[in-house]
C-alpha cells in the first residue's frame, strides 16, 4: 500500500485539528536494517513513528555487550525522552526490521506536547504501555528460558508487520536477548523441530503462530494486554481516514495519499 503516515496507530489516533497541524511537517523516511537512530546519552534531533519497520531499544554495556529492553513498531513512537522531559536516554535504538517511518523534528512535538491537549494525553498513555513493555522484559530476561524470549521477541514483531516472515540473523537476536549465539541456535533449532517456525540464513518464517503463543512465558500476554488497555480507543484504517480527512493533496512529502485517505492497516 502506498505510504501514509496514518499506518502509524498513535497518529491514526489524533483528533483532526491536531492532525492537521502536524502533517504538513512528517517526512516519510527509509529506515534500513541496522541503522542506529540515537546513540546513549545522544539527543535526538527528531522523534520517529514508524510504519513497516521496527526499531529496537537497546541498553549496552561498557564492554559491548547489550540486551533489547523493549522494541517500538507502528504502534509507537520513538523518542519519548524528547517530550517526557529528559532530554535524554541512555538506550541505543537500532532498525532491527527495515521499512518506512516518520519522523518529526523534536521542537514541533515538544511544542504540541506543551498544549497539554489530545496529543500529551496519548503519548502519556503510550509512554506507560512501553514502561510496562520494558519493565516485563527485564522480568523475562532474568526468569525465563531463551526458547521463550525468543518466542516472546516474534511474537511482538509480527504484531507490528502484515507477514510472517522475518529477517533475524542469530546475532541480531543474540544482542537482543543479551545470550550467546549458541543459545540462539539451539532454541530456533527447537521451535523448528516443533515445526513452529523454519529458520535459514538469517530468515525466519513463522509457520505456526498459535504454537509460538502456546510456547511463550506470560511476559507476552501481559505486554499486549496493557498496550490494548491503554490505546483500546485508538482507531486504526479507512473509517478514521474518511472521517478526519478531506479528499486532496498529500500533506506530507514523500506520502502518496489517495483521495480516500490511504489503505488499511494490518496487525
Amino acid at each position: 500500500m502506498p505510504p501514509d503516515p496514518t499506518q502509524n496507530h498513535l497518529l491514526a489516533a489524533l483528533p483532526a485539528a491536531e492532525y492537521e497541524r502536524l502533517a504538513p511537517h512528517l517526512e516519510l523516511v527509509e529506515m534500513p536494517l541496522g541503522l542506529v537512530l540515537s546513540e546513549s546519552g545522544g539527543r535526538m534531533q527528531h522523534v520517529y513513528f514508524p510504519t513497516t519497520s521496527i526499531v529496537s531499544l537497546l541498553y549496552v554495556l561498557e564492554d559491548g555487550a547489550s540486551a533489547e529492553i523493549a522494541v517500538v513498531g507502528n504502534e509507537g513512537i520513538l523518542g519519548i525522552s524528547l517530550f517526557m522531559g529528559g532530554d535524554t536516554t541512555p538506550s541505543r535504538a537500532v532498525v532491527r526490521s527495515a521499512g518506512q517511518g516518520y519522523r518529526l523534528k523534536a521542537q514541533l512535538l515538544q511544542q504540541e506536547f506543551g498544549r497539554a491537549g489530545p496529543v500529551m494525553r496519548l503519548l502519556l498513555r503510550y509512554t506507560q504501555a512501553l514502561i510496562t513493555q520494558m519493565t516485563q522484559t527485564a522480568v523475562c530476561n532474568r526468569h525465563h528460558s531463551v526458547e521463550q524470549q525468543l518466542c516472546r521477541a516474534l511474537l511482538l514483531s509480527l504484531d507490528r508487520l502484515s507477514g510472517s516472515s522475518l529477517t533475524m540473523t542469530q546475532e541480531l537476536i543474540a544482542n537482543m536477548l543479551g545470550v550467546r549465539r549458541e543459545g540462539v541456535t539451539e532454541a530456533a533449532g527447537k521451535l523448528q523441530r516443533a515445526g513452529l517456525i523454519r529458520y535459514s540464513r538469517g530468515h525466519i518464517d513463522v509457520l505456526d503462530r498459535a504454537g509460538l503463543e502456546r510456547e511463550v512465558c506470560e511476559c507476552y500476554g501481559v505486554v499486549k494486554a496493557e498496550f490494548e488497555r491503554l490505546l483500546s480507543d485508538v482507531p486504526r484504517g479507512d473509517p478514521f481516514l474518511a472521517l478526519v480527512r478531506p479528499a486532496g493533496p498529500p500533506m506530507c512529502a514523500g506520502a502518496q495519499t489517495s483521495a480516500s485517505g490511504g489503505g488499511s492497516l494490518k496487525n
